[in-house]
């Protein structure tokens, strides 16, 4: 026994309009697009992309303490 159960999300014009068109363009109804990009979605398993580190590089250490408020206008304006 399948059972189905109605429900009534809050979709975007934009995204709501692509769903319409790509419905229309396969032959399928937008309930079963919705249905299979969340199931795709849920399969996956993963919860968002892994971010990809930072690159990190040797700056040759601090050139002017920042906290020296004079060192550092020295340092910026060449003083």
């Amino acid at each position: 026994m399948v059972v189905h159960m109605k429900t009534t999300l809050n979709i975007d014009d934009t995204v709501m309009a692509a769903l319409r068109q790509e419905a229309a363009a396969s032959g399928r109804t937008m309930s079963e697009l919705v249905e299979s990009a969340l199931r795709q979605l849920l399969r996956r398993g993963d919860r968002g992309a892994a971010l990809t580190p930072l690159p990190t590089f040797d700056s040759g250490g601090a050139l002017v303490d920042v906290a020296d408020r004079e060192a550092l206008y020295r340092e910026m304006e060449g003083r």
